[in-house]
This record gives structure tokens, C-alpha cells and sequence, in this order.
């Protein structure tokens, strides 16, 4: 007996279903991660403008995908002079998942170039 048998192998029937999602799932996700480093950097713009009541209008578009992740940055991350710096940090954390995930060299899009290549 070898160290791997394929006759063996538990997810053999997983592997076509993931080839066919995995397209997608890679779109969707650059397209959300995509979207909400855009609304860091808009929210980062905002922190200009302190008068903005961001509950009401299309701001409020603005606000809701990106203040639950806010709010839990800013129990561990102070202002500094005044200056909520908590969007920056989310907008340095959402480019490196999505350079990590779905960027030329990530990791969703090595295994779909090393699927292409296998059929």
C-alpha cells in the first residue's frame, strides 16, 4: 500500500462541484472586497467633515456596511489628535485579504490557474 491511494480519496467527489464554484466565489469576493475598501476610503474622506450625519441620506449607505467593523476597531484603537484613524487601518487590512484571496498571486486565483492547467 502507498502513502496515497486515490481509489481512497473522501473528497474526490467535492473537487468538479469546487471547480465550478470556485469562478464565481473568486468574482464575488474581489467584487465585495473591492467594494468595501471603497467604502473605508469614502468613510475616510468623511472624517473631514464631522458635521455629516451619517444616518441620514445616502450616507447612511455608507455607514452600515462599514461601522460594525469600526466599532470594534475603535475598543483597542484610540483617536489620535482627535482624528479617528480606524478607517485607514480597515481600508490596510481589506487590500492585503483581497491582494491575499483573489490578487494575481492569491490564493484563489493560483488554484483556479492550476485547474485550468490540469484539464
Amino acid at each position: 500500500m502507498t502513502f496515497y491511494d486515490a481509489d481512497l480519496d473522501v473528497l474526490r467527489f467535492v473537487m468538479p462541484a469546487l471547480l465550478v464554484v470556485l469562478p464565481f466565489l473568486n468574482v464575488f469576493l474581489a467584487f465585495l472586497l473591492a467594494a468595501l475598501t471603497l467604502f473605508f476610503l469614502l468613510r475616510i474622506v468623511l472624517t473631514w467633515y464631522p458635521n455629516i450625519n451619517l444616518d441620514q441620506g445616502f450616507w447612511r449607505f455608507i455607514s452600515w456596511p462599514t461601522e460594525p467593523f469600526l466599532a470594534l476597531t475603535r475598543r483597542f484603537v484610540a483617536p489620535i489628535g482627535g482624528v479617528d484613524i480606524t478607517p485607514v487601518i480597515w481600508v490596510g487590512l481589506t487590500s492585503l485579504l483581497r491582494e491575499l484571496l483573489v490578487g494575481p498571486q492569491g490564493v484563489l486565483s493560483q488554484i483556479l490557474t492550476n485547474s485550468q492547467a490540469l484539464n
